[in-house]
């Protein structure tokens, strides 16, 4: 079966490779958005904050997938999706509890 699917070590992807990909996306993840307000302050700042977070996503998706020798599609779309379906919920518990920043 995996001479047929052609499936070998070399193309295999290879799981501490993408933790380490997925540790750094994450840890870089967090200090890009705090550059920007750190960096580039101005009025309506959550709403273009909310706007280049979502670029890092797509960058650092595609970052992780080549570190990580995945499909670069796929991660994009996976990071992207949740990541800001995360960052939705967790405005919208902030915005339920009444809770600004």
């Amino acid at each position: 079966m995996r001479e047929e699917l052609g499936i070998n070590e070399m193309s295999q992807a290879n799981p501490m490779q993408a933790a380490f990909a997925s540790g750094a996306s994450f840890s870089l993840g967090g200090v890009l958005p705090l550059l920007v307000v750190l960096f580039i302050p101005m009025h309506g700042m959550e709403y273009w904050l909310y706007g280049f977070t979502i670029i890092f996503l797509v960058i650092l998706g595609a970052v992780s997938a080549k570190t990580g020798g995945s499909s670069m599609k796929k991660a994009i779309l996976r990071i992207s999706i949740w990541g800001t379906l995360a960052m939705g919920l967790s405005a919208l518990v902030g915005y339920i509890f009444g809770v600004n920043v």
